[in-house]
């Protein structure tokens, strides 16, 4: 028996919030985590963003409006351009802490603990991502062509995703053992952090499956979601360095992360 949309949205993104998960349990071996390989990872996440968002989203979602006779550069734009706003309206009102060493505070004014707030930063972050797989696989039946070559690309967005959710899951749970919370603590708030991905996943799969002419603006809303994210957050602070060379860790990490991505879904889809 073949499985709904919605259903294969929950499979991949269970698994992108499960090697969050695995990330995040590092910090049962690892206490501290050096600043060129903070930035490495960050750079690594940020190069499978930039990737995802093209080959994964804004590729087909320009197919699809051709497919409805729609202008696919407006269509594109609109939505590229409703992600950015969305994600940036996001930064402003939910409180969250950036990782930087000044810990800044955005958002609106609360009494949270620092590590709620840091882990609120991640989760923003994890929900274009969510959303992003969510509407991969409610594009499936929707894309001219063959529907497995459809499935294909998005099952390797959800690993492209799920492989820079793991130093992602370490990046949170490792400082936060920083900030003095114990081992376990530390773990559940970093696994934490990938929850909202299913959630926004199964959203997005049943939004687009049930109303299919928004499908190229969700496509291209969610890579708008994820470059706002790469370039507010994930890359300025991959660029923090602490030695001369720290900073070219993080363009090693985009580049690879990049690549990957790249390979997996020019491979797969």
């Amino acid at each position: 028996m073949a499985l709904e949309t919605w259903q294969q949205a929950l499979i991949g993104t269970l698994f992108t919030w499960g090697l969050t998960a695995l990330g995040a349990a590092l910090v049962f071996l690892f206490r501290t985590i050096k600043r060129e390989m903070f930035n490495l990872m960050l750079g690594f996440a940020s190069g499978v963003m930039i990737a995802a968002s093209f080959w994964s989203l804004l590729d087909p979602a320009i197919q699809m409006a051709d497919d409805q006779g729609a202008t696919a550069w407006i269509v594109v734009s609109i939505g590229f351009a409703l992600g950015g706003l969305f994600l940036y309206g996001a930064d402003k009102t939910v409180p969250h802490m950036h990782f930087g060493p000044k810990h800044e505070v955005e958002g609106i004014h609360t009494k949270l603990k620092r590590s709620v707030l840091l882990v609120f930063a991640i989760t923003l972050h994890n929900i274009p991502e969510g959303l992003a797989v969510g509407v991969a696989f409610g594009a499936v039946n929707h894309l001219s062509g063959d529907p497995r070559v459809a499935t294909l690309s998005a099952i390797a967005l959800a690993f492209g995703i799920g492989i820079q959710n793991f130093p992602e899951g370490a990046a949170v749970s490792i400082p936060l053992r920083q900030e003095g919370l114990s081992r376990r603590k530390a773990f559940m708030y970093g696994q934490a952090s990938g929850i909202v991905e299913p959630i926004a996943g199964v959203l997005g799969a049943l939004l687009v499956t049930h109303v299919a002419s928004v499908l190229p603006y969700a496509l291209a809303f969610a890579a708008g979601a994820m470059i706002y994210v790469v370039v507010e957050e994930l890359i300025p602070e991959a660029q923090q360095k602490q030695t001369t060379t720290g900073a070219h860790y993080a363009v090693f990490g985009v580049m690879v992360g990049f690549i990957i991505m790249m390979m997996l879904d020019v491979a797969l889809g």
